[in-house]
């Protein structure tokens, strides 16, 4: 080898090494990068509609119950990931019983009443991915989500693969409007005029559909976007192999698990008060309604972020207080809609109807309680006050007469003084003190005269100041000629 080529080698060793440390850099970089992003820098455009069918194809022909509680089950990944741990342990609890054997674990309820159907657990849970963008969907775009699933409905049932059966009974229905709000709100579908509505053929007993979406829905029309398909992990009871249609379980019999309900056309969920508190003990909802709609808790969340960041909590706690006020106040949703659905089947039969939304009829039913409630306080402070000054007056008077009564006695003290001084300075001008009757007796007291005569007066005093001796107080006692 001559000099130049030992010099390419020489050369060639350390170009390798600067290019394996300037990939690792480079890595390190995006690593760090990536870490340091903050939360609102996550990607939270909307999924399309497109995506929105390849996520909810594996799970849109459940009934409506469960797809309900599967949708808000989801919001909560880490509680969803620890339900499913849970079920693997415990592969044979099911139904109403197996929710019991959890209500003390700190699981959102949703994710709790999951437990009720470990097939669905299981399989959803080994796939932690779909699991989170399942929810994040749901939460930024429940209209959209519900309208995917009643595209995929449309499509099992134009092939044919969707009808009423031993397991399931399948009907139609024409959704509840959506009510009026000021919100704006994209969507990137509008929701069909009439909706396929899946519920157990027995209220009681659920059956869990499994089935292939390749297949059931007919061709598939979004080749860039494959439905994805989870089939029940071997080695389960409920491990069956699908070739084509749906195939139904074991029948899991259930009286409170499931309680909450699709609400096409509003795109949320709406909850049964009574199922969720006979399952739920130890969290109930003290509302003064058997129906009400879910709010998600951001506080169960756990670690996972939402996609969109802090800006997304922040803005589903807004939404979350806001419910809660609402429930408070018993004027949610389902009540307004109600009014509403009661006010046009009124106008229906001809009865005249105020003007106005329920939600409004509702304020001004609440303003006119608080100016009743005001009027009535103001009454009751003007009897009050009447009442308090009557008091006081009363007080007052009473006030100035025991103070007159004082200054009287005051003067009788102070004339009866003033006599007491004057006496003896008469006595020191000449004055004789006054004396004893003769005898020692003391001095007659007037009697009542005998023989009709008048009773004799006192003539004591008289007799002292014109200065008689005890001759004058004897003269005294028989002034009346016939005293005894």
């Amino acid at each position: 080898m001559n000099n130049a080529a030992r010099s390419v080698a020489m050369f060639r060793l350390p170009a390798r090494l600067i290019s394996a440390a300037s990939r690792v850099i480079g890595a390190l970089t995006l690593l760090l990068g990536l870490v340091g992003l903050p939360a609102q820098a996550q990607d939270a455009k909307p999924f399309n509609n497109e995506q929105l069918e390849q996520m909810t194809a594996q799970v849109a022909l459940y009934p409506d119950s469960l797809l309900a509680q599967l949708f808000m089950a989801t919001t909560y990944p880490d509680d969803f990931a620890a339900a499913a741990a849970w079920s693997k342990g415990h592969p044979d609890a099911k139904g109403d019983d197996a929710v019991k054997m959890v209500e003390n674990e700190p699981w959102d309820p949703s994710v709790a009443s999951l437990v009720a159907f470990p097939e669905v657990l299981i399989t959803l849970g080994e796939k932690p991915d779909w699991v989170r963008n399942m929810g994040d969907a749901f939460l930024a775009q429940p209209d959209d989500v519900m309208n995917a699933v009643q595209r995929l409905r449309q499509k099992a049932q134009q092939a044919g693969n969707l009808k009423t059966n031993e397991q399931i009974k399948v009907s139609s229905a024409v959704p509840e409007a959506a009510p009026a709000t000021t919100t704006v709100v994209v969507k990137q579908s509008t929701p069909p005029p009439q909706v396929i509505v899946i519920e157990p053929a027995q209220p009681t007993v659920v059956y869990v559909p499994a089935y292939n979406p390749t297949v059931v829905y007919g061709p598939w029309p979004y080749t860039a976007y494959p439905p994805y398909y989870y089939p029940p992990p071997p080695g389960y009871w409920f491990s069956r192999t699908i070739m084509t249609g749906i195939a139904w379980g074991v029948g899991i019999g259930v009286s409170n698990a499931l309680w909450g309900g699709c609400n096409w056309g509003r795109g949320d969920i709406d909850i049964n008060v009574n199922r969720y508190n006979n399952i739920n003990v130890n969290r109930r909802i003290d509302v003064d309604s058997n129906r009400t709609s879910w709010n998600h808790n951001p506080e169960r969340r756990g670690n996972t972020p939402y996609r969109g960041g802090d800006t997304t909590r922040k803005n589903l706690e807004k939404k979350r207080d806001a419910g809660n006020r609402e429930q408070y106040r018993g004027k949610d949703a389902s009540r307004d809609a109600s009014r509403e659905k009661a006010a046009k089947s009124m106008q229906d039969r001809g009865v005249p109807v105020d003007k106005g939304s329920a939600s409004e009829r509702a304020k001004s039913v609440d303003r006119d309680n608080a100016r009743q409630k005001a009027e009535t306080a103001d009454r009751s402070a003007a009897r009050e006050k009447a009442k308090s000054a009557e008091r006081d007056n009363a007080l007052k008077n009473a006030g100035d007469s025991k103070a007159k009564q004082q200054v009287d006695r005051g003067n009788a003290s102070k004339q009866a003084a003033q006599q007491r001084t004057s006496a003896p300075k008469a006595r020191e001008d000449g004055g004789s003190r006054p004396q004893k009757p003769a005898g020692g007796s003391a001095a007659a007291k007037p009697q009542k005269a005998t023989g009709g005569g008048a009773a004799a007066k006192p003539q004591a005093q008289k007799a002292a100041a014109s200065g008689g001796g005890g001759g004058g107080g004897a003269r005294a006692a028989g002034a009346g000629g016939r005293g005894k």
